[in-house]
Parts: C-alpha cells; sequence; structure tokens
C-alpha cells in the first residue's frame, strides 16, 4: 500500500490533522480541503487515488460533492460523519459511495477500511481482470462500468451496477442481503440491509419488462436473485 494518495475532506483542522498523520505513517500521501466547493476542483486537479468525504461541510456538503465526483470518476469514497441514521446511510451508498463511518471513529479502523476499498479498487480494475456479462436485451460490463438495454446505454450508479453484474454473474443463485452487503460492498454494513432492498428496487425500475428470459427477482425470507428461464 505505498504511494497511494488520499484527499481528505473536512471543516475540521484537528480531524484533519490527525489523519494526515496516521495515513502518512501507513505510506500515503495526503491532501487536505476543508470545503465542499473546492473538494470537487481539487480532486479534478489531484486525482486523489481515494476520497475520505465528511457530510457536513461548508458550500456544497458531502452528498453534493459525492454526486459531482461520480459525473466523471470512480475513484473509491469513504463518507465521515457524525450522523448514523439509516437515511444518511443508503443516501451515501445510492450516490456511489464505497463505504461509510461514523464521528467518533478509531484511526485504525480508518487505516483497515482504507486499505480494503483500494484492494478492492484494485482487483476489480485492468484488462485482466475485464468482465462481462450478456443475457437477452441485456449487457452488462464492469471494466467500463455500463449497462445496455437493448443496445442502449442506461445511466447507472457503479454500486447498482456492480450490484446487477454480481447478481447476473451467478444466475439463479440466491445471496440473502447480508451476502450482497459483504460481497458487493466488501464490508459488514453494520446489519443495515436496507441499502440492497433501495439499489434492487432502482435496478427494476430500468429493468422491469425487458425480457421474458430473465428476472430481478425476490425470494422471500431470504434475498434476491438473478433468475434465467430456459
Amino acid at each position: 500500500m505505498a504511494n497511494e494518495k488520499i484527499m481528505i475532506v473536512d471543516d475540521d483542522v484537528n480531524i484533519c490533522e490527525l489523519l494526515r498523520l496516521y495515513l502518512e505513517k501507513e505510506g500515503y500521501v495526503t491532501k487536505i480541503v476543508n470545503d465542499g466547493m473546492s473538494a470537487v476542483d481539487t480532486f479534478k486537479a489531484e486525482t486523489p487515488d481515494l476520497v475520505l468525504l465528511d457530510i457536513m461541510l461548508p458550500g456544497l456538503d458531502g452528498w453534493q460533492v459525492c454526486r459531482e465526483i461520480r459525473k466523471f470518476s470512480d475513484k473509491p469514497i469513504i463518507m465521515l460523519t457524525a450522523k448514523g441514521e439509516t437515511f444518511d446511510k443508503v443516501l451515501g451508498l445510492e450516490l456511489g459511495a464505497d463505504d461509510y463511518v461514523t464521528k467518533p471513529f478509531d484511526t485504525k479502523e480508518i487505516v483497515a477500511r482504507i486499505k480494503a476499498v483500494l484492494r478492492r479498487s484494485a482487483g476489480s480494475a485492468g484488462p485482466a481482470n475485464s468482465k462481462e456479462v450478456n443475457f437477452d436485451k441485456l449487457s452488462i460490463n464492469l471494466e467500463n462500468y455500463e449497462m445496455k438495454v437493448n443496445g442502449v446505454q442506461v445511466d447507472t450508479p457503479p454500486k447498482e451496477l456492480e450490484l446487477i453484474f454480481h447478481l447476473a454473474s451467478n444466475p439463479n443463485r440466491v445471496f440473502s442481503r447480508d451476502q450482497l452487503l459483504d460481497e458487493v460492498w466488501g464490508f459488514d454494513y453494520y446489519g443495515d440491509s436496507r441499502t440492497v432492498d433501495v439499489h434492487v428496487k432502482r435496478l427494476r425500475e430500468k429493468l422491469e419488462g425487458v425480457s421474458d428470459k430473465w428476472e430481478l427477482k425476490t425470494v422471500w425470507g431470504v434475498g434476491y436473485k438473478f433468475e434465467t428461464k430456459d
């Protein structure tokens, strides 16, 4: 884990300095930004490998910053906030965040999560790991993060695309919500399985009725599966 650049976005200078010290001790290069507007501009200029992003920021808040970054980059984002409500967690993940840590946090936990997210990000990138699945009227490409329905590209946030790719890569296999949190998001999301339901609902809005040869199906009391029909 050497020399990856981490952008820390928080208006609390003490938290920024604490994170900087721990991350640089681990060998990371850090860039500190204290407001939302500067965060988007600095991201474009610095192209960090990962962003630690506080939600409560002056100017643009963390949600808006996440939304703006996701318009042009899939680099990992870990949300930092004092808020712990389910609504905040689900919203952050819907907008494309990769992980979510509530304050006060343990710096060792932050470092562990950064390593885990960067490891997953590196593992899904590059031609050696390029992946594509195709079904009737549906194509999902994880290399360039594209989903096409009837040959037309459909705007799909990164986590939605990773979720449908994971399910479609294992047709007819049933996954529990906790399994999907672990295998798609890559961590045990505090038992908050509602975020899976939110993502499935949004995918269904894009895929409902596209083909009679496959279906994104709920298995009541268990979870979800991508069901194919011969």
